[in-house]
């Protein structure tokens, strides 16, 4: 399974009508989120919950003010990173479930150089320390791309297991070798100060601008470059990209690389940006929200953008409430969980349609 974009409007279409695709792709990325605000509405009112009071609450925590905005953006950052890693990878055509694991121990490198290159000047400690995550990443990602690419095994089974085998290991490396000296927590030393990255006020930091640049990147190579084209026409119908002349084998190869690249890259800017070391629990399923992430926005950069943000308001929202009334934080989840599923379901719908195209 992969998610793909359908092209909105055909060749020799009335100029209008690239208005009216933009708009229906708007429209059909916003039902899924619709979707899942009516079955939240439903939850909350069986259990005695006006819907229209808790959502006026979230949105009011989420947006309310300048500290409230920047609080959301500080959530969306990892959400970035781990739904632009994602659609990387959808758009080769590839189910990757590994963006955590990925994630996960980019972390762990960028904190761990971060603690033991102190006599670095922070010009050059920062960019190591994120190049070492992304080298992480990708190296991460390298043996499921080959077991995919030349035995046939199922990425999804793969990067899945992998995941559990990331987590496993960082914990073992950080209670072991990278324990703090005089701290009974699962947590590394701290990177040295100039590590950090610079705040761009309140919770947002330098990693925020990262992940956007990475974002438009991606939106403008996808679109405009031979290699990007190669990606999305192996996505859409790999039996026409290698009839066409595209190695198949090696724009998937490659997508899986980006995609572990772009996940160690969000883990190295959480550590070097908020957390400020590697702890246990470094990741509370990033990758996993990237998924319904890629999938809601369509492997679309804007989409992308747009979806970290909400599901970065979600949980920004979540959390506040749940300190200032009695709101249920599962809420949250359900709201999560039902916008993953009905993007899922219309993602399916999509690549059947497109299938039945191209037959």
């Amino acid at each position: 399974m992969a998610a793909a974009d359908v092209p909105a409007v055909r060749p020799g279409a009335p100029p209008g009508s690239a208005l009216a695709g933009a708009l229906r792709s708007v429209g059909m990325s916003l039902l899924p989120v619709a979707a899942a605000f009516v079955v939240g509405a439903v939850v909350l009112a069986v259990t005695g919950w006006d819907p229209i009071s808790v959502y006026r609450v979230m949105a009011r925590e989420a947006f309310g003010s300048t500290a409230r905005v920047e609080s959301t953006l500080a959530a969306a950052t990892p959400l970035l990173f781990a739904g632009l890693a994602t659609a990387i990878a959808f758009r080769g055509g590839v189910f990757n479930i590994g963006v955590d694991g990925c994630f996960v121990l980019g972390g762990l490198a960028a904190a761990w150089l971060g603690a033991a290159l102190t006599g670095l000047p922070g010009w050059l400690l920062i960019p190591v320390c994120v190049l070492a995550g992304m080298i992480t990443g990708a190296v991460w990602s390298a043996p499921p791309a080959f077991l995919r690419v030349r035995l046939g095994v199922d990425e999804v089974v793969s990067t899945l297991m992998l995941n559990f085998v990331a987590i496993g290991l960082a914990s073992w490396i950080v209670n072991t070798l990278l324990l703090a000296q005089g701290t009974a927590n699962s947590a590394s030393s701290p990177v040295a100060p100039q590590a950090e990255l610079p705040g761009l006020g309140g919770d947002v930091t330098l990693g925020l601008v990262i992940a956007l640049v990475g974002v438009v990147f991606y939106g403008v190579w996808t679109r405009w470059s031979a290699s990007g084209y190669e990606l999305r026409m192996t996505g859409l119908n790999p039996a026409f990209a290698q009839t066409a002349g595209i190695s198949v084998p090696r724009v998937v190869f490659q997508a899986m690389l980006w995609s572990g690249l772009v996940a160690g890259a969000g883990g190295a800017a959480h550590a070097l940006g908020v957390v400020h070391r590697f702890v246990d629990g470094f990741s509370p399923g990033y990758g996993f929200t990237g998924i319904a992430i890629a999938l809601l926005a369509r492997n679309g950069a804007v989409g992308i953008v747009l979806a970290s943000i909400l599901f970065g308001a979600l949980a920004s929202a979540g959390a506040t409430v749940q300190l200032f009334s009695d709101i249920p934080l599962d809420i949250v989840d359900v709201l999560q969980g039902t916008i993953m599923v009905f993007a899922a379901v219309q993602v399916v719908d999509l690549r059947r349609r497109i299938r039945r195209q191209a037959a």
